[in-house]
């Protein structure tokens, strides 16, 4: 299949190479002309496209969007009107407002709209989602998610006041940056109802983006849940912990550890660990399973409606933060 990825980035560069490795031909376009020219000169294999429209004139099969967040609606809207499906990287935009539109335009021209929230192919976290179906622990009452991590140690090589996670305009902040813990929340405990938020920009960091987040999440079946963001932590941190009626259920992010404790006291039962494949592999099989979608084999694991569901979290977030209330979802 031939693809054309928007946006040299990391995320770009990241998933050009996956599709070449796996026999597909990739062209790229960024704004940037020395990120594309950084591309060429470290991918082999990957071509530069002239400009958008003329990536877009050479019908690719699918598009992947990998720009800042402010620019996926449109440039997905382009890649819809041409033809293509589309794959768009988290979040899926800055904003929900023009999301709906474009949501129906890809359904009106029968088009593929998957949105890449890269942990649900992530082996650990599925046995998570797997013991939760079985009803390992029983019925769940609470959740606790953290992610934290210092943002300038993000990307290695790369200045962090010039990405936009810096920047509100494009799409920055913690609360937009790491939706992941809001999507795969929805995913495991079910349907959001209301949430309250504190946030804000507490650091020396630069920017006009909020570096830390709590919030608190109500679920339809009566679980809660608590979520802390941050771009402040100097050690790494990303893990889940469930607490259930029948014992409690933790996800380590960096080990790949899944434990179950409980019921009993004292009984810990290890699912996983260090054996899991590496990073990488979570972002190959995203892009396997893109191409089965593309191919009519399978349904995206994440379209763009539930994307939709985890941004308009995001958004009552920061209106809890500002006004300081529960916001019902």
């Amino acid at each position: 299949m031939r693809f054309l990825v928007v946006g040299a980035g990391s995320i770009g560069t990241r998933h050009a190479r996956n599709l070449l490795a796996l026999g597909h031909e990739v062209a790229g376009w960024d704004a940037s002309p020395h990120r594309i020219e950084r591309a060429r000169a470290e991918i082999p294999g990957f071509v530069g496209a002239a400009g958008l429209e003329a990536g877009l004139a050479c019908r690719p099969d699918a598009v992947l969007v990998c720009t800042p967040p402010a620019t996926h609606v449109a440039i997905a809207r382009q890649a819809v009107e041409a033809g293509c499906h589309v794959f768009v990287e988290k979040p899926m935009a800055h904003t929900s407002v023009e999301v709906p539109a474009l949501l129906d335009a890809a359904k009106r021209a029968s088009r593929i709209l998957a949105v890449g929230l890269n942990l649900r192919f992530l082996p650990s976290l599925r046995r998570v989602r797997t013991l939760l179906e079985e009803e390992r622990i029983g019925r769940v009452y609470s959740a606790r998610a953290s992610f934290g991590f210092y943002l300038p140690w993000w990307r290695a090589g790369r200045d962090y006041t010039d990405t936009y996670s810096v920047n509100a305009a494009l799409g920055g902040g913690v609360l937009l940056d790491l939706v992941h813990e809001l999507d795969y929340l929805g995913w495991l405990l079910g349907e959001a109802v209301d949430l309250c938020c504190a946030t804000g920009h507490v650091s020396a960091l630069a920017g006009d983006t909020e570096d830390l987040a709590e919030l608190t999440v109500r679920f339809a079946s009566g679980a809660i849940a608590q979520v802390h963001l941050d771009y402040l932590r100097c050690a790494y941190r990303r893990d889940l912990e469930i607490v259930g009626a029948g014992g409690v259920i933790t996800w380590d992010y960096t080990s790949r550890a899944v434990q179950v404790l409980g019921p009993e006291p004292d009984r810990v039962e290890r699912l996983g660990g260090a054996s899991d494949a590496p990073n990488e592999a979570m972002y190959v099989e995203e892009m396997r399973h893109f191409i089965r979608c593309l191919e009519g084999c399978e349904e995206p694991v994440v379209d763009g409606w539930d994307a939709l569901r985890s941004l308009r979290m995001v958004e009552a977030a920061k209106i809890a933060a500002a006004e300081r209330r529960w916001v019902s979802l």
